[in-house]
């Protein structure tokens, strides 16, 4: 099938180096018969896999695999494929293939609804490649699970809700699936759900984005997790990394506290690599604080700039105010003008202006390439006495007082914590994507608003903006 039909429908084949390193993954229980569920199939290649790996299990006598596959065009050749695996198994091996919708088929028993199966099948083993694809709120899938619908909804975290659902207690989960579910309000009501009803046992991190499906273009980055069924909350997670998915005997491993990974209200999960990273993450769980908490929040620009260019000027005229852009900050500092396009606006709108007052700007989208993801620059309402309203572009996000305006040393000082490479590797671990949210930021440990100010007036009389010094204020204050 050409790439642009089956991107339509999410689908990304899994490589058979990759198919053999899940099915590996899976803790094989002391029993005869081991169930497997296989949602969204495909060519099978998952459940053959996992036949493989059952064959050289001793004690293991029968293996029921159960999988679900709708798409007409690959149903023949998942049939042949898992008749081939049936007949070439030293195992005994039933197979049920179900053709009809994975989510919607099961919506009555997974929200306990009238009509539904009260005891429904569960298994021991769920293992997938979901489809990634993002659907309407109104999609008849969204609609099946409201309680992890939250804001835009993609089939894969559906699949991964529905697959731990699925399973018997203690039973294991092994997806491959983007990482975009780890942060971000959209995805909030999905950790929820997944990291109480389970907990994580093993993350397995790509180097590459592109290196997970060949020939595929995948733009976002892909991680392969294992899930169990269970309410305890273990001790450590198992976090693996490889640089491609052709060698996974070479990658490094590393066992990480749990609470360091999933925080402590499951609102996010940080997937870290390194010892390093392990330490920083440590180092800033020291403070409990976060900006609100001390009257400080984060907050996107306010103008969209496509939607307006009624209101936006190149040059300055009468009752004209400025527009910030990301390329207005520059090496910790705010510039303007730059003698550039649209720095201007001219605008009754009260929601498209904010009060002259100061703020600590941080671009909000960032190349992946780029060597930090949290850029910032100094905002000081002194510096533009001519305004008393100013706006900001909806690609940069700002940092205001809530209740009163931020003291200069204050607006440096978070310059300290955002410009700091303890700051941008905390991020890093936090979101994947090139897009600072205000929302993780706002979640992010800060330190009281005295010890912030603190570290402003060091930074203003030493006049050196740069992240070594800033990394060198903040190790005096969290060691």
């Amino acid at each position: 099938m050409p790439k642009g039909e089956r991107k339509k429908c999410g689908q990304f084949f899994t490589s058979m180096e990759t198919a053999r390193y899940m099915a590996g993954m899976f803790s094989i229980p002391k029993q005869d018969t081991i169930s497997i569920l296989d949602a969204g199939a495909g060519s099978g290649i998952l459940s053959c896999a996992m036949i493989e790996r059952l064959d050289s299990v001793d004690g293991v006598e029968e293996i029921e695999i159960t999988c679900y596959e709708t798409d007409a065009n690959v149903l023949p050749l998942l049939k042949e494929n898992m008749q081939y695996a049936q007949n070439h198994s030293r195992k005994k091996v039933s197979i049920s293939i179900i053709t009809e919708n994975y989510i919607t088929s099961q919506y009555l028993d997974f929200n306990n609804m009238l009509g539904g199966n009260p005891a429904p099948k569960k298994y021991d083993f769920a293992i997938g490649n979901p489809p990634y694809m993002k659907i309407p709120k109104a999609a008849p899938e969204a609609a099946a699970m409201p309680k992890v619908c939250h804001g835009a909804p993609n089939l894969y975290f559906l699949f991964a809700a529905m697959g731990l659902f699925n399973l018997k207690d203690d039973g294991e989960l092994v997806y491959i699936i983007p990482r975009s579910w780890t942060s971000g309000a959209y995805f909030s009501r999905f950790r929820k759900y997944f990291l109480s009803e389970g907990k994580l046992a093993h993350i397995h991190l790509f180097g590459s984005r592109n290196k997970v499906f060949d020939n595929e273009d995948v733009l976002q980055e892909t991680i392969i997790v294992k899930a169990i069924k269970t309410k305890v909350r273990p001790e450590t997670v198992s976090i693996t990394s490889t640089d491609t998915n052709k060698d996974f005997s070479s990658g490094r491993s590393l066992s990480v506290p749990y609470d360091l990974v999933v925080s402590g209200n499951d609102l996010y999960v940080f997937l870290v690599t390194s010892k390093d990273e392990v330490a920083s993450l440590k180092k800033l769980r020291r403070w409990s604080k976060t900006l609100p908490d001390i009257g400080l929040r984060m907050k996107t620009g306010l103008t969209v700039d496509f939607r307006n260019w009624d209101s936006i000027r190149d040059e300055t005229e009468e009752g004209a105010i400025p527009l910030f852009y990301s390329w207005h900050i520059k090496q910790g500092e705010v510039h303007f003008p730059m003698q550039k396009e649209h720095e201007y606006m001219v605008t009754e709108q009260k929601s498209l202006m904010q009060d002259n007052r100061n703020y600590l700007f941080v671009k909000r989208f960032t190349a992946k390439e780029e060597p930090r993801r949290l850029q910032c620059g100094v905002y000081l309402a002194k510096n533009f006495p001519r305004y008393s309203k100013i706006s900001t572009q909806n690609k940069i996000n700002f940092i205001e007082g809530l209740l009163a305006e931020m003291s200069d040393c204050l607006v440096y000082g978070l310059y300290v914590l955002f410009n700091s490479s303890l700051y941008d590797a905390y991020y890093r671990m936090l979101n994947g994507s090139t897009q600072v949210n205000s929302t993780e930021i706002n979640a992010m440990p800060v330190p009281d608003l005295e010890t912030i100010q603190e570290m402003g007036r060091k930074i203003m009389r030493s006049k050196d903006m740069s992240e070594k010094n800033c990394d060198m204020i903040l190790e005096a204050y969290c060691g």
